[in-house]
C-alpha cells in the first residue's frame, strides 16, 4: 500500500535527482562551447575593426539624431561584447583548469549579462549603417545564449551542492555542542 506521508515520494524524486546526468556543464566543455567561444571573440574583434576604421566613416555622414544613436548603440554594442568576452574567457579558463569553478563564481560578479536591446527608437536604428546594426543584431542574440548557458550552469551547479542542512532548533545545539567539546 502507498504511503500517504509523502516519504516515499520524496525518495524517488531523491533517486532520479541523483541519476540525472546534468547536460549544461557537459556543454560548457564541449566542441559547442569552443564553437561558441570562437564566434564571441571574432564577433569583439570584427565589430571592434569596423568601429575603428569603417564605421567611423560611415558615422561621419548621419544626420544629428542618428549621428547620436550611432554614438549610444556604438558603446552600447562594445560593453555588451565585452561583458559576453568576459565569460567566455572564464569558463573557458574553468574548462582548461586555470580556475576553479568557485574561483570563476567570485569573478562572475563583474560580469553583467543583463539582456540589453538596441538603445534608439526602430526608426532611428533603421537610419544607422546596416554593418552597425548587424553586429548590434548579432551580439544581442550571442549575449542571450550566453545568459541562458550562465543561467543553466548556475541551476546544475545549485542542483548538484549538497543541502545545507537546517538550522536552528536541535541542528544548531548539536553545533553549539561541537564548538564546546572539541574532539
Amino acid at each position: 500500500m502507498p504511503r500517504s506521508d509523502g516519504l516515499a515520494q520524496s525518495a524517488t524524486v531523491d533517486e532520479a535527482a541523483a541519476n540525472t546526468i546534468l547536460f549544461y556543464p557537459r556543454l560548457a566543455a564541449s566542441g559547442a562551447f569552443k564553437a561558441l567561444f570562437r564566434e564571441g571573440m571574432s564577433l569583439v574583434e570584427d565589430a571592434a575593426a569596423y568601429l575603428d576604421g569603417p564605421g567611423r566613416e560611415e558615422s561621419r555622414g548621419l544626420p544629428r539624431s542618428a549621428a547620436l544613436a550611432y554614438a549610444t548603440e556604438s558603446m552600447r554594442l562594445t560593453t555588451r561584447l565585452m561583458q559576453v568576452a568576459s565569460w567566455l574567457l572564464l569558463q573557458r579558463a574553468v574548462n582548461e583548469g586555470e580556475l576553479t569553478p568557485a574561483q570563476a563564481r567570485s569573478e562572475k560578479h563583474r560580469v553583467r549579462l543583463a539582456e540589453q536591446d538596441v538603445a534608439c527608437p526602430a526608426e532611428v536604428f533603421e537610419q544607422l549603417p546596416e554593418t552597425l546594426r548587424g553586429f548590434s543584431a548579432k551580439s544581442i542574440r550571442l549575449q542571450a545564449r550566453v545568459a541562458h548557458l550562465d543561467r543553466a550552469l548556475a541551476d546544475a551547479e545549485a542542483k548538484a551542492a549538497p543541502p545545507s542542512p537546517p538550522r536552528g532548533g536541535v541542528a544548531e545545539q548539536f553545533e553549539r555542542l561541537r564548538s564546546a567539546f572539541p574532539r
